[in-house]
């Protein structure tokens, strides 16, 4: 039998995430971000789980090709979706953006989440 090590990250809201830099996709001037993956595999490395950071701000986003699955740890952000209404979310709070999701997010507090991609 072969022993899988286990993977963990302990004290989340302070883990080194490494130096942030400039949010590509944001929409306020300033606003950066840092990611640290803590797992990549499954099957032909379709999965990446980590944790990601980011300071306040508004930036847009799109997930073409992967579907991602969130977790708030700290923070608020509300995330808007042509044609739905804007939803607040806060620590503890899931979401799942499924592959051809777009939409804006408007960080309210730097905001911290582990997330986990699966590629399509």
């Amino acid at each position: 039998m072969t022993t899988i090590p286990t993977l963990s990250v302990h004290h989340t809201a302070a883990a080194d995430l490494g130096p942030h830099a400039a949010k590509p996709t944001a929409t306020t001037a300033g606003m950066t971000e840092a990611a640290v993956s803590v797992w990549t595999g499954g099957s032909q490395n379709r999965i990446d789980t980590g944790l990601w950071e980011c300071t306040v701000g508004d930036f847009t986003a799109t997930r073409v090709g992967y579907t991602e699955i969130c977790t708030i740890l700290s923070g608020r952000v509300t995330i808007e979706v042509a044609g739905e209404a804007p939803e607040e979310f806060g620590p503890g709070d899931v979401m799942v953006m499924p592959s051809g999701w777009a939409g804006t997010w408007r960080v309210h507090e730097p905001l911290r989440k582990h997330y986990t991609t699966i590629q399509d």
